[in-house]
């Protein structure tokens, strides 16, 4: 694993200093569900993107950090409602995009709080959000999803399940971490791929929705642990 790209972060960087308040920059706002968390949001992420692989001249992963996904809201919530969890502990934040639940995690009083994500630019912005909180994140870029899942007290994944290839190595790999010891929740607006048999719900939470191509202004979230 690795911190945050020069290349990546440099990008970033000039996002949230250029002007302008268009439909295609970044701002910095509080997260909807979770106003004590502030993020640097696309107004539009889709529209950002276009432009971003326009000045790239080449196709640039997914901007899935710019947006407040409904999972990660309802984890970042439970967990600064619930202090408990986090304080004190080995936190880590799988997929982590904005970073948003693993920032909850250090507002919460984590011990040590890493956020992975595959992306280079989300691992970006989990750096410049967690200067934004003034919060300690650690930042990593790399595939965790073949290791044994040691070394952590508390795993937390926002929204992870959301196609079925992908919740075929994340299943498992929760499940690698549950049996090793780490309190494992889960955040999961029921996009079709949560095994419900091998989950217990936590909580439910309605949540504002700000993610792209979604009608519904509020969706119902469930945090769940495996069994």
């Amino acid at each position: 694993m690795s911190g945050p790209s020069t290349a990546a972060l440099s990008a970033l960087e000039r996002e949230i200093d250029a002007p302008g308040d268009g439909l295609d920059r970044l701002r910095l706002v509080p997260t909807p569900f979770v106003p004590e968390v502030w993020l640097h949001l696309a107004e539009d992420a889709i529209v950002w993107w276009a432009r971003m692989e326009a000045a790239a001249g080449h196709t640039l992963p997914p901007p899935y950090w710019a947006s407040a996904w409904a999972g990660g809201q309802a984890l970042a919530r439970h967990l600064l409602d619930h202090p408990e969890l986090a304080a004190g502990r080995r936190v880590l934040d799988l997929a982590a995009g904005s970073g948003l639940v693993a920032i909850a995690a250090a507002l919460a009083g984590a011990g040590k709080v890493v956020a992975n994500d595959i992306d280079p630019y989300a691992v970006a912005a989990v750096t410049v959000n967690a200067r934004a909180n003034r919060v300690a994140v650690a930042a990593s870029e790399g595939d965790l999803l073949d290791g044994d899942g040691t070394g952590v007290d508390l795993l937390l994944a926002g929204d992870v399940l959301y196609d079925a290839a992908l919740a075929g190595r994340v299943l498992p790999f929760l499940r690698r971490a549950a049996d090793a010891g780490a309190v494992v929740l889960v955040g999961d607006p029921d996009r079709g791929h949560l095994p419900s048999a091998a989950l217990d719900v936590v909580a439910s939470y309605p949540v504002p929705t700000t993610e792209p191509f979604v009608d519904s202004p509020v969706r119902r979230v469930q945090v769940l642990r495996p069994r």
